[in-house]
Order: C-alpha cells, then structure tokens, then sequence
C-alpha cells in the first residue's frame, strides 16, 4: 500500500469550497494509486478561542458554557454549509464543557489542561470532515491521531504537554491498520498521547508536524502541506508582491528559510521527512492548480546563490560584556547556563575577545518585561548585560552563500547607515543574518530583493512573481481596460499623443491638485512647503500657492521667483533653507524676516550676532538616510546635511 499524506490549515477546513477541494484533491490521489492520509487543524481561530478561555480560567473568568456555547455556533454554521449534522460533534463537544466546568471550578488552568482544552478543536474539525467526506460517496473513516502517534519522554513539564515530539521511525502497526479497506483516513493535527494515554500537544506548527511525522512512520510517496499561499516564495510577498515562487528547494534550504522566519513550513516539519527521504510539497488550498514548491533531497541542487529573505521580528537581543572573559575557560558555559536556569533558549551567537551578543526568539521563549529582568539581574553575576528590545533579523538564505560574499558587496552597502547589532554567517554556509532595528525590516527587504531578483529569469529553482500568479484576467484582444486607478498618463493617452509633434515634459494638473490636496489633509502636520528645488514651474507654484503650501528656498534667488510668479505671497509662506550660505545672504534673510532653516551649526557659531533674539527652525540629522544611491541621502554620517542629535 502507498500512503500519501496530506495536511490541510486551519483556512483551509474553514469554508464548505475548501473542503470541496479537500475531497476533490483525496479523490485525485486515489486515482493515482495512492491511499491518502488526510490530516487537519481546528478551524481558523478556534485554537485561539480555546487559549483564551483556558488563560480567562486562571484570571477566574471563564464562562465554560459561553466558551462552548461560541465554539459549536462556529461549527453549526460550517455544519450547514456542508450539509451535514452537527450531531457528530456532540461527544467532544460535551467533553470539552466537562473539562471546562471542571478547571474553572479547581482553578486549574496548567500545561496538561490547556492540551485537553486545546484538542478539542482539532477533533471537532476532523469530525464535520469525515461526516462531509462521506457524504460525498467516500470511504473515509475518522481515526484518533492519539492512537497513532505517542510522545518521547521530555523534561519538564510545559515541554511534555504542550511542545511534545514523537518518534518518526517506520511503524508497521499503523501502517497495517491504515491498509484497512478505505478510500482513505482523516485524522488530526498537532495532538498526540503520552506514554499514560494523556493528551499532549505537539506545539506551534503542530499540524505540519504531525503530517511529517505520520509520513516518515507510514513510509509515505509525499507529503503535503496545503495552505492559504501556492508555495514557498523569495520574501514575503505581503511585503514584496514581486516575491518569486520557489519551484525547488533542497530540504536543508527549506528548513533555514523556515527557521529564518518564513512561517509557510514549521521547521520541526522538515527533520521526519528528511530522515525518511519523503518528498514535501506546499500547495494552495484556494488554487490547486498553481505548481507549488517541491522540497527535495538533492544536495547538490543549483549552484551558490541566494534563494531567499527571510525576517523574524520581535527578536530581543543580549549583549554580555565583560573583560574577564579573555581566554577564560568556561565563560560561555556559565553565561548560557544562565539562560538555560531561566528555560530560554539561545537564538544567534556572535562572539568577541570581550563581549557575546546572542538574541531571543518570542517564537520560542517566554520574554516578557519581568522574564527580561529576571534574567538581567541573574547575568549580572558573570558579566555586565544589556538587553535590546524592538529588534529584527534579516538572513539571506541559500546554498554556498560563503562562495558569494563578493557578489552581495552591492546588497549590503543597503546597510550602510543602518545600526546592526549583530551579523552571523551559518556555519552550514546556508545563510547571513544581519539584526537591525525592527522598524526599518519592511524597507530594507523590498530594496534586497530588488536588488537580488529584479529581472532573474525563470529557471528550474525560481518562478514567477506572486503578482504573475494572482494577476487580474488579461482583456480581449483589441478591448481596453480603463481603471479609476490607472495612472494619469494613460488614462490621457489621447490627449499626450497629440502633443508628441516634439518632445515635451509634461505635468498633469489634477494629479498635482490630488497630491496637494492629500498632504494638507494630514491633521499631525502643522504646515506644509513645497521644495523649490523639485519644479520651479510657474504654474507648478501657482497651483500648490492655491492649495495653501508654503514654498522653501534654498537661494535668494528661489525666494525672488516665488515672489515673482505668486504676486502678494505672505513672508510666513516662505521657508530659507540654505546651505553653507554667506553672511551676506543670511543677514539678507534674517533682515526681511524670512522664516530660517538652520542646518548646521556653522552659521550660529560664526556669526552669532546675527541670530540673536531669532526663532528659528532646526534640520535635525535622524542619524541614517534612504534613498537608492549614497549621493541622493540626505542624512546619515555621510551626509552634509543636518544637525545631529548630539549636537542639539
């Protein structure tokens, strides 16, 4: 008998299509031959509803009949759409409220009661499942993952019921009762049983998990993980829409791009397969169609090169420093052994002759504002700590990056002004992560994949865009589109082909009018000038004068044409910005009581007389620049421009 096995989200059993597809999909594989193994998480949400209600038990709370009274509304309502009864719920849905009414009467709200809580929403969904299949003419019996799956023993108790593993080798016992005459099994995601027949969890990702698991143990031809994305891709394409799909991935690439933050896979997924050898596949619930990502076992797949950037926020990050560490024997031993006596775990590494800069990962750690003091207070007995919050790490992620570092010189000039606290390169030679400040992640990774991927062509690693996926239907031959959207100059086509007769540098007016009028609409700005420097046009300033802009010059001569081309403007809608003036100019300035841009220091310490008793603006120097060139950045240590915050 060939197994595949099958995992399916929590969007994806969530809605009566999904689970057309669902069945769609499992009869697909039968006609291939193959005995699917169909394996399900809790509806959308739901396990975050059970998890509230288990932390409303310890606050002293929770209402268990409202809990339940909520969680079989939402399994009705997918109960009807599916055509089935709700009936087949009614056994877990009474033992849910039993646990329930019993824990909120004990107070008890422990590890091995959030694993029975939480359960229940994987077994409720695998119920509507199986009643649906059935349904619809197949033989798909339900079966209890618990009897399938049984925990290793692990230290602590947290760890046994709530983040448990299982043993991933060949089980001939399953393998003999899932050859049982069936057009196939459903059973549950992320629950498993202790060696006392107990509850336990498999923890965040479980449901990949338990996929990967259920296929190494069954010998399984495939393993697949369908979800809400068609596959794994080159970045986020939430944050980058021209994000790349990855055909291809070798299983250690997979698993770094997982680890690195890519939340497609759980990397707890990958180890089973790979021991095993089982192929694993990332398929689209929505779009079954698309080709997805094929995980694969070819070490050498490809040659050198970045395959993707990968983020994980929220990072914390803990610098140890002390003197007292060069060449000492046992510094590190005692320093990790803190972490180790406060249950965290070690994220990156970086070392120094006097100082050691790990961070935390939230995914794995309990690291709130008291855990954080705790763990300050107990360092400070081996070295002198600091601990950053609002941190990020960014990794470039792919096979022999070591073999590219001269060909990522131009990526990572992208770093230039950016304050990274910590760079490490994987000593799998599969990645280089850099961590920065959290709120410049987005930025910097839609400007490292342009620079990475803009313009790669297709091969067998990288596909198209998410956008060449999820692109509008092309109109019929010889049929325009017209959108409310579509930039200016093609909706006034006509109008521009007419003035083509030479060349020309065209401006469209209600396209500026829109711009002005949007920026004034902004309540937190107190005024708003427009750049001289940017279009001194005479209609240009006319039109943003009427709209209520100021305008800010950077010569006398820019404050004369304003004057000229908006007769009668108000001196208090004029902004003198200069740099590196001369006296002249600024005593000019100040004389006619022009409102004055103070960029650097240089005019205050040499003429100090002049600025007496004058209110002026200050150009602060936020200490780092944008821009797509060194030339065009306006701020940072390069730049000429601005006060720094030093200096103030």
């Amino acid at each position: 008998m060939r197994f595949t096995v099958l995992k399916f989200g929590g969007t994806s059993v969530s809605t009566a299509a999904r689970w057309a597809t669902i069945a769609d999909v499992a009869r697909a594989r039968r006609e291939e031959g193959l005995r699917p193994v169909l394996v399900c998480s809790a509806l959308s949400g739901v396990s975050d509803a059970l998890a509230a209600a288990v932390d409303a038990i310890g606050a002293g709370r929770c209402d268990p009949d409202a809990v339940v009274a909520a969680i079989a509304a939402r399994h009705a309502a997918l109960a009807v759409d599916l055509r089935v009864d709700l009936a087949c719920c009614e056994t877990d849905l009474d033992g849910l409220l039993r646990v329930l009414r019993g824990a909120t009467l004990l107070g008890e709200a422990g590890p091995k009661v959030r694993a029975r809580v939480m359960s229940a929403g994987e077994l409720l969904s695998t119920r509507l499942g199986a009643a649906y299949l059935a349904s619809r003419g197949g033989i798909v019996p339900w079966v209890d993952a618990r009897e399938l799956l049984e925990a290793e023993p692990a230290a602590g108790e947290a760890r046994h019921w709530l983040s448990a593993t299982c043993s991933f080798g060949p089980d001939p016992d399953a393998v003999r009762r899932l050859s049982a005459d069936a057009d196939g099994w459903i059973t549950q995601g992320f629950i498993a049983r202790d060696a006392e027949g107990a509850t336990v969890l498999l923890g965040r990702g479980g449901s990949d998990t338990s996929a990967a698991y259920l296929a190494a143990r069954l010998g399984a031809v495939a393993c697949e993980i369908w979800t809400d994305v068609p596959g794994m891709f080159t970045a986020n394409p939430r944050v980058v829409p021209g994000a790349r799909l990855l055909r291809t991935l070798e299983v250690d690439e997979a698993m770094e791009i997982a680890a690195a933050g890519a939340r497609v896979l759980h990397p707890r997924c990958l180890a089973p397969v790979k021991a095993a050898r089982v192929p694993l596949l990332v398929k689209c619930t929505d779009h079954p169609d698309l080709e997805g990502t094929l995980v694969t076992f070819d070490g050498s797949a490809g040659a050198a090169q970045v395959k993707a950037i990968a983020v994980r926020t929220g990072l914390v990050l803990v610098s140890l420093e002390t003197l007292g560490m060069w060449q000492q024997v046992g510094f590190l031993s005692d320093a990790f052994a803190v972490f180790k006596a406060h249950d965290l775990s070690i994220d990156l590494v970086s070392t120094s002759e006097t100082s050691v800069t790990v961070t935390l990962d939230p995914a794995a750690n309990a690291v709130d504002a008291g855990v954080l003091a705790r763990l300050e207070a107990s360092l400070r007995t081996v070295c002198a700590p600091t601990i950053v919050t609002g941190v990020a790490s960014i990794s470039l992620v792919g096979r022999g990056i070591r073999r590219i570092l001269h060909q990522l010189a131009p990526v990572l000039r992208l770093f230039e002004e950016q304050r990274v606290y910590l760079v490490t390169q994987a000593a799998n030679d599969l990645n280089l992560t850099l961590v920065v400040d959290e709120d410049q992640v987005d930025r910097l990774v839609v400007e490292l994949h342009g620079l990475l991927f803009a313009g790669k062509a297709r091969d067998a690693v990288i596909g198209p865009t998410w956008s060449e996926l999820f692109a509008p239907p092309q109109a019929a031959p010889g049929r325009r589109i017209r959108r409310r959207d579509a930039p200016w100059w093609v909706s006034e086509r006509d109008t521009l082909l007419a003035l083509a007769d030479r060349p020309r540098f065209v401006l469209h007016g209600p396209t500026l009018d829109r711009a002005a009028a949007s920026i004034r609409s902004l309540s937190s700005v107190d005024a708003v000038y427009y750049a001289m420097k940017a279009n001194p046009h005479e209609d240009v300033l006319r039109r943003f004068a009427a709209h209520g802009l100021g305008f800010e010059c950077v010569s006398p001569g820019e404050v004369a044409a304003v004057e000229r081309d908006v007769p009668g403007i108000a001196l208090e809608r004029l902004l003198f910005t200069p740099n590196f003036a001369s006296r002249e100019e600024v005593a000019a300035a100040l004389a006619r009581g022009l409102r004055f841009t103070l960029d650097n220091l240089h005019p205050v310490e040499q003429w100090p007389e002049l600025f007496a008793g004058v209110e002026l603006n200050l150009r602060l120097d936020p200490g780092r620049g944008r821009g797509h060139h060194a030339h065009v950045r306006t701020a940072g240590a390069a730049s000429k421009f601005g006060i720094s915050t030093d200096q103030v």
